[in-house]
């Protein structure tokens, strides 16, 4: 009784829903055809979890065997329906990285391996449901089950974070080049002292960013496990959000300075 009396399927469930949203954010066989598979295989364990609740409740009102042998097979139906939902997810990300003219080949390559990785956990937990006979055992591979959902967690957090990080680092280089142009036009320029302030702070807020995006690139590192490594995506998270900030206000003073220097100075 442990899976029924401690109402464990929720976290899944709650485990799946996050691992669905940190989708890692690259570019889009088709891959389009993938994310449709893996759209029908989220309906249909939509749907398994429905009947699975159905049958909990019948099993509750009525404990006899043949109940009891419905509740199993319907708990080991929606189980491997989470797993071709995941799975189904891998696929469709693997091939997005694959097809992706915006990240750099290292990360394509470490989002493949953790793919890989993952799917071999998931043929792994087919197994383990396949001999599930009784309900004690389907709480232990539940259990399991969540165990590798939050290791698949830390995988996707740590991907995303250096596809976040790589984003971040392109942004920076572009906001440099742009302010090294500038200040090499606003040195021909005779009063240029209200032109060069404004390209000083906007030097000094693309320091500041590029100072946090290494910080965030330092929190995905820990993204691992043992250890916090949702804690360490967030924080990493916290860092690229203060980049932003920085890269925003450096845009600002770049636009002032460039509105200086068309007027001719200050």
């Amino acid at each position: 009784m442990l899976l029924y009396k401690m109402g464990k399927e929720r976290l899944a469930i709650f485990l799946i829903g996050l691992f669905l949203l940190n989708i890692i954010a690259v570019s889009a066989l088709n891959s389009g055809e993938a994310k449709k598979e893996w759209r029908e295989a989220k309906q249909k364990s939509i749907e398994l979890q429905q009947q699975y609740n159905e049958a909990r409740i019948r099993f509750a009102g009525n404990q006899s065997e043949e109940n009891k042998q419905e509740l199993i097979s319907a708990g080991k139906d929606v189980m491997n329906a989470a797993l071709d939902e995941v799975d189904a997810w891998l696929t469709w990300k693997k091939m997005e990285a694959e097809e992706s003219i915006e990240l750099p080949d290292d990360i394509k390559e470490a989002i493949k391996i953790d793919v890989e990785k993952n799917k071999g956990k998931i043929i792994e937990l087919r197994s383990d449901v396949t001999n599930i006979k009784n309900q004690f055992e389907m709480g232990v591979i539940f259990l399991k089950m969540v165990g590798k959902y939050m290791e698949l967690l830390t995988d996707v957090a740590r991907d995303t974070g250096k596809a976040f990080v790589h984003r971040g680092n392109k942004y920076i280089e572009a906001a440099q080049n742009y302010e090294e142009k500038l200040r090499a036009e606003a040195e021909k320029i005779d009063n240029n002292q209200a032109i060069i302030e404004k390209l000083d702070k906007a030097k000094s807020d693309i320091t500041e960013a590029k100072s946090n995006v290494d910080k965030a690139e330092a929190s995905y590192g820990q993204v691992v496990l043992p250890g916090t490594p949702l804690i360490k995506f967030a924080e990493g998270n916290n860092y690229m959000r203060t980049a932003r900030t920085n890269l925003m206000s450096a845009l600002s003073n770049l636009n002032s300075a460039y509105t200086l220097m068309i007027a001719g100075g200050a």
